[in-house]
């Protein structure tokens, strides 16, 4: 089951990307005083109990302005409550109910989904309870009195949140069949290649990029095994994103590499690798996913001798941060080098699952040492005590050590190199922790 999805909305200036950063518990939307800072929707992963959920900052709604900027943040905010399955109405206690509160409430009700209505800047609830109380005019049930600033309120009101999550959401997905995200920018081939690999046209193909609003999965059996694939959405620059609803896709397709095995990127060979590719390589990358470099429309490509080698290059310059991965060069429409993708994908899925016994990677990383001495600053010497790991889905190491300010990154890159040289790991991100431990 894929996470639900929570949207924060609400007219202007209400506190709506406060609460946000409050609630993600991080910095990600921009904060400032003044209405329509927040244009473009954003999203966090976020965890409440035994819940995990995609939340959605909006820009305020202003029901009636005729203002291009509004409207457009109007039309964003409407996607994001049609993409929602909870929508969480912000208001304001310190200006009161208002008109705008209203429209944008009968809004909500058209969309025909769970609202949780929150009162935020409520600093202090025994004085301040009054002013809360009057939303109750909206019809919307109990407001739930918050302060976003002060970090208040957020238990009882996201307890009603999770409440109304479609049933199931907190458990973990038991269907252990490998699931394969296939990313890119809009009109690389994604569903062309989602068929090729279906054997069967169950995906809609176009050259209108965009044809894809939503992620589709797709269950297939290859040589007795099960796959699911998922054809999302392209992603494109902020610069050209003409189309409200691609904003809506992004959600949808960052929603698909969480819960994918592997990845699929995309590249289009007839505009070549590009930094959008590497943006969308990087939220594969950061979330430790399985990932397959497939350069499509091969086919309509002329060729000499260094083609191959030239393009290859240029991949490896741009998603320098994933050498890991491999690259084939495809066409989905031909079926070109199509055939052993299944084959490849077995391989990065075993590999982003192994483990390697504890014994075995110490003599490993004993040879590496000896071979490389550990770097030293004022006479002291970086000393590696041993080396575990501890999870899987990506692989991930503990390097215990007797310093940490001396474990360089690019030690520890050298480490890297030498485990992948040892096990392989081929088309797998590892993840290295180090912490200190005192001799003796």
């Amino acid at each position: 089951m894929s996470k639900p999805i929570v949207a924060i909305v609400g007219r202007p200036n209400v506190g709506k990307s406060t609460l946000f950063n409050a609630i993600a518990g991080e910095r990600i939307a921009i904060v400032k005083d003044t209405p329509g800072i927040t244009r473009d929707r954003i999203y966090a992963q976020v965890s409440w109990l035994n819940y995990n959920f995609t939340l959605i900052d909006t820009g305020g709604i202003e029901p009636d302005s005729k203002d291009i900027l509004l409207s457009r943040m109007r039309e964003q905010a409407e996607i994001a409550i049609a993409t929602a399955d909870v929508i969480l109405f912000l208001a304001d206690a310190r200006q009161g109910m208002v008109d705008q509160d209203t429209k944008v409430c009968d809004m909500l009700r058209r969309s025909h989904k769970p609202v949780v209505l929150a009162i935020n800047k409520v600093d202090n609830f025994d004085k301040q309870m009054p002013d809360v109380y009057e939303f109750y005019n909206l019809g919307l049930g109990d407001p739930f009195p918050v302060s976003a600033t002060g970090k208040l309120g957020f238990g009882e009101l996201l307890d009603e949140v999770v409440s109304h999550f479609p049933e199931g959401s907190d458990v973990e997905e038991e269907d252990e069949t490998p699931r394969i995200a296939i990313v890119g920018k809009p009109n690389v081939g994604k569903s062309s290649l989602v068929n090729r690999l279906l054997g069967e046209e169950r995906v809609i193909v176009s050259d209108i990029a965009g044809t894809t609003r939503d992620s589709v999965d797709s269950r297939v059996k290859y040589h007795g095994r099960d796959y699911i694939l998922v054809d999302t959405a392209g992603l494109r620059r902020k610069s050209r994103i003409k189309e409200e609803l691609e904003h809506y896709m992004i959600i949808r397709a960052v929603a698909a590499v969480e819960k994918s095995d592997v990845v699929i990127l995309l590249i289009d060979a007839t505009e070549g690798v590009s930094e959008q590719d590497a943006k969308i390589a990087g939220i594969a990358h950061e979330r430790g996913k399985g990932i397959l470099i497939c350069v499509n429309k091969w086919d309509a490509i002329e060729k000499n001798n260094s083609t191959v080698r030239e393009f290859e290059e240029k991949i490896r310059s741009t998603l320098s941060f994933m050498s890991y991965a491999d690259i084939v060069f495809i066409s989905a429409k031909t079926g070109q080098r199509t055939g052993n993708l299944y084959d490849r994908l077995d391989v990065i899925i075993a590999n982003n699952s192994m483990r390697i016994a504890t014994g075995v990677l110490n003599e490993i990383i004993t040879e590496a040492c000896a071979m490389q001495q550990p770097p030293s600053d004022k006479g002291k010497r970086l000393k590696i005590f041993y080396v575990t790991q501890v999870s899987v889905k990506p692989p991930a190491f503990v390097i215990f050590v007797n310093d940490k300010k001396l474990a360089h990154f690019s030690y520890i890159r050298y480490l890297e190199n030498q485990i992948r040289e040892a096990f392989g790991f081929r088309g797998t991100s590892l993840k290295f922790i180090v912490r200190e431990r005192k001799e003796g």
